[in-house]
């Protein structure tokens, strides 16, 4: 599975002096801990949790799992028997133990610039005891299920790990989530209370997230689930004299325009709370598969997923990626900038960093505002060391050329990183070349919601790296590449995949001297679990075990395409449902956009499918251009030569619209099944309240393609 030596062409290496100090400092040291981890995962995650406080330790296997709905019921159990706290784990053992409680923990960057804070550990521990303690007063027990709807403000890091201290389990909802969204998650994970605050900017736009929490809470009543409490954080209103709320203190940047509404029999004051609460809480221990907290996720169709992580696992996985994919060493200032309604927040802004001791960047604002140039300017103010950012956010910065990025110094940089989605070798390169001056290797990452960390990954002293490729698996993962009859594919996983004899009779079609064969794209499963693997979808285990396990049994199947090269790096091609067939070939709608955003006129572009009645799909393709380009005959004729030149003639694309902007969810993910309608001409759109700008999808519609060219 694991070469025994990585390739030396055609690769990319971090620096001797990364190397010096890296907790993996070679490939030869991977692969020894590597194969340890698959072959004892029991002695290689017993090693990890030595550094963990247990109040009782387990008894019996260290993992124990059934992968197989042939078999029974789906489980995965680590360290059963064993109670601790997260919370205890990520701040009372740093301050007390480890004596980091004058180390700061977060610098918190807002909206604006000049709109800062600095939090230690030993303040951010004084303030989770206090919150700990005002939930405990408004009835909040062990088992209870908190919601948490909130900017990326200090106090959401605080309000999760109250949670957590007392043994409630945290249902965090993105801030920029509609009022039916949070309704539907209120009332799926049944929470008994409501966290919110009064609202925030997001550049230059406000947001007045009360209003929106409290719309969200007179549908649950309407569907008859009254939630009794929501306790709201002023963060920029200034309370009215006569407001029960008016001992809270001004916002720094208040906001005299934002009217928010306050409901006596339910609101309560964040900062009214506070006052005279003890600053002493002694954790809650529980057990650890305890349920720690619910995430929800949502696919193309369908209910979203309220995927449940309980606590043992969850803490060591994220701690051990944290630490190692980003070789975390005790100087290090780490910055990623997810929001913490992801789980990329939630596992690499406060479990992970803070289970390693770590000092982060917690940041409310956009990388475009007040300028394109904010990110790196950031990263000066604070001389970040580790930097982790999406794909979306390297292509969108891209387009403003590297202008904006060498205004700033960013030589405190030593690793990049990546999250969310499969990066373009094209943007990768920027980034490395650019942003890190081909000094800083940069760790691709592929994982998901319910894997809870890191799942393919470089590590940056030690592996070698391809452009665009997730490399290998992390310790204690054991993938496999299937294709759809369930066959688990050796060796390089490259060609053509012909599933009946109806797509063989299209082949001839297209024969291989007139088309250049695509990579095979197959699923991506694994064969193990690991600690941090999501144990279920909480109330609907039945829909756990249909989602993940069904398809193959004995496997947990990711719903991604992968390929596997001949040095073994895998690759991510996208979800199986952005693959497209097209005549008996899988096409992957990752290296059909990564082959148009090659072409200097393109920015960022976006492949579905659209039915056709010979080939049974045809691709179409919308691309964003750079500033000042337009979409004229000549340029889409270079387009579909690039493509064809790239892919081979079967990729050459049907339809061609320009597309000034793409719908994306608030995290920068194109919502692929919103323009597969917009090519389709079809208007039912379903839920799209996720969108950062719907108002980008009716001009879609106007401006599309009526013809085949």
């Amino acid at each position: 599975m694991i070469p025994d030596r990585p390739p030396q062409e055609d690769v990319l290496h971090g620096s001797e002096e990364l190397k010096k100090g890296a907790h993996i400092s070679s490939f030869d040291q991977y692969k020894e801990l590597y194969h340890k981890s698959i072959e004892n995962p029991d002695e290689f995650w017993g090693d990890v949790a030595k550094d963990f406080f247990w109040k009782t330790r387990h008894s019996g296997r260290f993992l124990d799992y059934n992968f197989d709905v042939t078999k029974g019921r789906i489980f995965i159990k680590c360290m059963e028997g064993a109670t601790t706290n997260i919370c205890y784990n990520l701040l009372d053992r740093n301050v007390h133990d480890r004596k980091l409680g004058d180390k700061v923990a977060f610098f918190w960057e807002g909206n604006d610039p000049g709109d800062e804070l600095t939090v230690t550990y030993r303040e951010l521990l004084q303030r989770v005891c206090q919150f700990s303690n005002v939930l405990k007063s408004q009835g909040v027990k062990k088992g209870d299920r908190v919601s948490i709807y909130m900017p990326m403000v200090v106090e959401l890091v605080v309000a999760m790990l109250a949670c957590v201290r007392i043994g409630a389990v945290h249902s965090i909802v993105f801030a920029g989530f509609s009022a039916e969204s949070l309704c539907e998650r209120i009332m799926d994970s049944q929470c008994s209370l409501v966290i919110t605050a009064d609202g925030f900017y997001r550049g230059d736009k406000l947001i007045n997230l009360k209003l929106l929490a409290d719309e969200a809470l007179q549908k649950c009543r309407e569907k008859g689930f009254p939630v009794e409490k929501c306790i709201m954080l002023r963060h920029l209103s200034k309370a009215a004299e006569d407001d029960l709320s008016s001992q809270c203190p001004p916002a720094k940047r208040s906001c005299p325009d934002l009217q928010v509404p306050w409901n006596p029999d339910v609101d309560l004051c964040w900062h009214a709370l506070l006052r005279g609460a003890s600053d002493v809480c002694e954790p809650e221990w529980v057990e650890s598969e305890d349920p720690l907290f619910i995430l929800y996720t949502s696919g193309s169709t369908g209910k979203p997923k309220g995927v449940l992580h309980s606590v043992s696992g969850y803490m060591l996985y994220t701690a051990t990626t944290f630490k190692l994919v980003f070789d975390h060493q005790p100087d290090d200032v780490y910055w990623c900038t997810a929001d913490i309604g992801w789980i990329t927040g939630h596992s690499y802004i406060t479990y992970g960093p803070l289970a390693n001791g770590a000092t982060s960047v917690l940041f409310e604002g956009l990388p475009t505002f007040p300028d394109v140039s904010r990110m790196w300017q950031i990263v000066d103010k604070y001389r970040v060391s580790k930097f982790y950012t999406a794909p979306t956010a390297i292509r969108l910065l891209m387009k403003y050329g590297s202008e904006p990025v060498q205004r700033y110094k960013r030589n405190s940089l030593k690793v990049l990183g990546t999250v969310g989605e499969p990066i373009n070798p094209e943007a990768w390169q920027w980034y490395y070349t650019v942003v890190g001056e081909k000094r800083c290797p940069i760790v691709d990452t592929f994982w998901q919601t319910e894997t809870g960390g890191h799942m393919l990954t470089p590590l940056p002293a030690a592996t070698p790296m391809k452009p665009g490729s997730a490399t290998f698996p992390f310790f204690g993962v054991v993938p496999a590449i299937l294709n759809e009859s369930g066959e688990e594919l050796e060796g390089p996983s490259e060609g053509y995949l012909v599933r009946n004899p109806v797509q063989q009779q299209l082949l001839h079609l297209f024969p291989s001297s007139i088309v250049t064969p695509p990579p095979l794209h197959l699923f991506q499963v694994f064969k193990q679990p690991w600690p941090g693997v999501m144990r279920s979808v909480y109330g609907n285990h039945s829909r756990f075990e249909s989602t993940y396990f069904k398809k193959f049994p004995g496997y947990y199947v990711t719903a991604d395409g992968c390929r596997r090269d001949k040095d073994g790096y895998y690759w991510i091609t996208g979800r199986i449902d952005d693959m497209l067939n097209v005549s008996g070939h899988l096409l992957s709608t990752a290296e059909i956009e990564s082959a148009l955003v090659e072409h200097a006129a393109v920015v960022e572009a976006a492949v579905v499918g659209r039915p056709h009645p010979v080939k049974g799909e045809s691709l179409y393709c919308f691309v964003t251009l750079t500033e000042g380009a337009t979409l004229s005959g000549p340029l889409e004729a270079e387009l579909r030569k690039q493509v064809r030149e790239k892919i081979g003639a079967i990729a050459t694309p049907d339809y061609i619209q320009n597309a000034p902007g793409l719908p994306k969810t608030r995290s920068g993910k194109i919502m692929r099944r919103v323009l597969r309608k917009i090519a389709c001409d079809e208007r039912d759109l379903g839920d799209i309240s996720t969108l950062a700008d719907s108002s980008v999808v009716e001009q879609l519609f106007r401006d599309r393609c009526l013809t085949t060219p």
